[in-house]
């Protein structure tokens, strides 16, 4: 994921989609993690771990972080068609090992 693509919908299938979907965000607003982590009000521990996969986040803080940033979590059946027409994350050669 990149920065251009953070202004699209995105299918998160799996945890380690969120991170870069969030580093992708705080990159394209031109956000250091620490301004980041400190306009959402949780620590850069926090957005550390969570834009890394890191161990666990609570889905409190979570909800947090994507709102300071002007994201938003949406559910929906699968077999919406809605649903159906949101991009599925893809790697680039940088998240690559």
């Amino acid at each position: 994921m990149n920065a251009s693509t953070s202004s699209e919908l995105l299918r998160i299938t799996a945890p380690a989609d969120v991170g870069p979907a969030i580093r992708a965000r705080r990159r394209a607003q031109s956000l250091r993690i620490d301004d980041a982590a400190s306009l959402s009000g949780v620590s850069v521990d926090l957005l550390s771990r969570l834009e890394n996969g890191k161990g666990s986040v609570r889905l409190d803080k979570l909800l947090t972080v994507l709102d300071g940033l002007g994201l938003t979590l949406v559910l929906g059946p699968k077999d919406h068609p809605w649903m159906q027409a949101v991009a599925r994350p893809q790697a680039t050669s940088s998240e690559q090992p």
